[in-house]
């Protein structure tokens, strides 16, 4: 994806929204995948933030992506995902590993294994999505589904910090 940026005010809280190509060593290590054929990146600044990566990678993946991104998971990509609730999961990704400010999710289909990464500092929020396609037909079957992340995921992480915000804060 080129650079790209979005901004705007949501409830007093300044959100810039930027897509790269390279993603930053720190985030590529969280995601064991070296050998991804694919790979994005989208970070939300938010000023601050309270939650944990697994409570945001919660909100992106099983509240604002929702039942569209199932289907697409599910249907078109063929990703053997669990039920939406299954413990160990996040909106049926398993959970691979987590550590402070981070949580990394994984799922494979007939050609594709990816990754979600979920990363989280005091002042933004990262999401990264690395594929690696295990048969060649995989990369064509996800050319379109790549295309059409990089134009949704911005505004699926402004929905986000939106819910988040009316959410209140996180107790203590």
């Amino acid at each position: 994806m080129n650079p790209s940026a979005a901004s705007g005010k949501e409830g007093g809280v300044r959100v810039v929204v930027r897509g790269e190509r390279r993603i930053p060593e720190k985030i590529r290590v969280l995601a064991a995948m070296d050998d991804a054929d694919y790979s994005d990146l989208c970070t939300v600044t938010t000023g601050g933030t309270r939650r944990s990566a697994e409570e945001w990678a919660r909100t992106v993946v099983e509240r604002v992506a929702g039942a569209r991104a199932q289907f697409v998971w599910r249907v078109i990509l063929g990703l053997r995902l669990e039920p939406r609730s299954a413990p160990g999961c996040i909106g049926g990704w398993r959970i691979a590993d987590r550590g402070e400010g981070w949580v990394r999710c994984e799922a494979r289909s007939w050609g594709t294994t990816a990754h979600i990464l979920c990363y989280v500092d005091d002042r933004q929020v990262s999401v990264a999505v690395f594929a690696r396609f295990d048969r060649p037909l995989a990369a064509m079957v996800f050319a379109p589904v790549g295309f059409g992340h990089r134009l949704v995921i911005p505004a699926m992480l402004h929905r986000a910090v939106r819910e988040e915000q009316r959410r209140g804060p996180h107790p203590d």
